[in-house]
């Protein structure tokens, strides 16, 4: 049975639950994204295999999920990068952020998302009960995509991506001081 962290809007535990349970309900826990570029800054986007309780072969992020009750974020992001691309990746955490979406199938994504960053030009290995496809784009192709067909990505993605943007800006405006 899989098991999500129950937290409080300041990402304080305060329970544990059965994962679908907390989609259905909905009750905030703890999840995490994972955003990946290669050498040339191009984003590596995962399409949500066909088989996916909700949002099933829609495009999103390179892997995200949620750490199980007494595993740190970062070792689960990292658990489940290997997981589902058969990768392992240099990952630093980046943000956070609460969303809520609610699916027309009656699940809810409540979500204090850690969002981690890296840099990854390897192979895969593409679990296929999570995985149906990868590949890279440049930002500005991504969000030109978006604006075309913006129901071929997932909602966190949406939501997600402006927010990384930002704090990629952020980033480079420091470097660059």
């Amino acid at each position: 049975m899989d098991e999500v962290v129950l937290v409080d809007i300041h990402d304080k535990p305060t329970g544990i639950m059965e994962k679908m349970e907390a989609h259905l309900t909905p009750n905030l826990h703890r999840a995490f994204s994972i955003f990946l570029f290669d050498k040339n800054n191009n984003m590596l986007l995962q399409q949500r295999a066909l088989t996916k309780y909700h949002s099933a072969g829609l495009w999103t992020n390179a892997c995200c999920s949620h750490p199980r009750p007494g595993e740190t974020t970062i070792m689960a992001a990292k658990r489940r990068l290997f997981e589902e691309l058969g990768m392992h990746a240099d990952i630093h955490f980046a943000f956070d952020f609460i969303y809520q979406v609610a699916f027309e199938n009656g699940l809810h994504e409540f979500e204090y998302d850690h969002v981690f960053t890296g840099f990854y030009d390897g192979n895969f290995k593409l679990n296929s009960s999570e995985v149906a496809a990868c590949c890279y784009k440049s930002i500005p192709d991504i969000k030109a995509d978006l604006r075309k067909n913006p129901a071929s990505y997932t909602e966190w993605f949406k939501i997600a991506l402006p927010k990384l943007e930002a704090h990629l800006a952020a980033e480079k405006a420091l470097l660059n001081n």
